[in-house]
């Protein structure tokens, strides 16, 4: 399952606390061929994978969940506030790898 470093939790609970007022809402990653997008959702769908790390909400939609699978989601925010969001491998103990 993927996992969210402390960076990526922080940054996507304050992102999504800035753009919705739902408790329910989170970060929707949705795979669209090797593509995939991010937006901010006020629930999960029925369908939709949730991961939860320290309050922040990923839901994961139309086959990110798998392709996502043994991954890391981290995030990293630039010196004007910018955000990039990095996917990398989890390490056999389910770490992120360096």
């Amino acid at each position: 399952m993927l996992t969210l470093t402390d960076t990526a939790s922080a940054v996507v609970s304050n992102i999504v606390g800035q753009s919705t007022e739902s408790e329910t809402g989170g970060l929707r990653i949705n795979q669209e061929g090797a593509q995939l997008n991010l937006s901010i959702a006020e629930a999960p769908a029925a369908e939709e994978v949730v991961v939860e790390n320290a309050g922040a909400r990923v839901f994961l939609a139309n086959g990110a969940a798998e392709a996502l699978d043994d991954k890391v989601l981290d995030a990293h925010v630039e010196q004007d506030g910018s955000v990039r969001f990095a996917i990398g491998d989890q390490d056999a103990a389910g770490s992120p790898s360096a």
